[in-house]
């Protein structure tokens, strides 16, 4: 948690202008639909970062209902109170572990390019299926390397990138990619496990893979 803290905190605006990239937007979208929100519903975001992710998920929970967003490091909270306000819910920012939410009876979680930086991802997307209980949506939207042939290029420069967006990464001839592939796939089993009514689908040429499913 220390590593996150201060890598993230460093890196707060730098994140801000990744997270809000052209072309992201149509990601993030797609990732708050598989969610099914209603209107009245409480969205709950583990990661949440700079905040994104927010004004998707107040739209779709409208002004009864409310969106809470959860993250570890204060400056990216920071930045994420200094959004201008849209209409829809009404929003609270909590500076907490997401692998260990204080968060009970939410409707939907969403959880956005984290999974894969957790030491033990399965344990920490139990604890999101336990904040929602059976019939919650829970959405896993994550970075991943290409199957497509087309794409070893870019595959090779995917190690790069996960040495530098990861935090506590240090130079060494394994590969990050993989160790964060790994981690990736075991929260998308654990989800599974969990979950029915399960969609899964790869966006960016298959760079980016979304799973979402119903809490049993």
């Amino acid at each position: 948690m220390t590593d996150a803290q201060s890598f993230y905190g460093r890196w707060a605006r730098v994140y801000d202008w990744v997270a809000n990239a052209p072309g992201v937007a149509s990601w993030r979208d797609r990732t708050v639909d598989s969610l099914a929100l209603a209107p009245g519903n409480t969205a709950v975001e583990m990661g949440c970062g700079t905040g994104a992710n927010v004004p998707a998920l107040r739209e779709r929970v409208g002004p009864s209902g409310q969106v809470v967003g959860i993250d570890v490091t204060r400056e990216m909270l920071d930045r994420a109170r200094e959004r201008p306000a849209r209409s829809g819910g009404a929003v609270h920012y909590v500076q907490a572990d997401a692998a260990r939410p204080p968060i009970r009876e939410a409707d939907a979680v969403l959880a956005t390019f984290v999974a894969g930086i957790f030491e033990d991802p399965a344990a920490a997307v139990d604890a999101w299926c336990d904040s929602v209980g059976p019939g919650g949506r829970v959405a896993l939207l994550n970075f991943q390397r290409s199957p497509s042939a087309l794409a070893a290029p870019l595959n090779l420069a995917f190690e790069g990138f996960v040495r530098l967006s990861a935090p506590g990464t240090r130079l060494s001839r394994r590969s990050h990619a993989s160790a964060f592939e790994r981690r990736v796939r075991a929260a998308r089993e654990r989800l599974t496990e969990r979950t029915v009514a399960r969609r899964y689908e790869t966006m960016a040429g298959g760079f980016v893979g979304l799973l979402s499913g119903t809490v049993r």
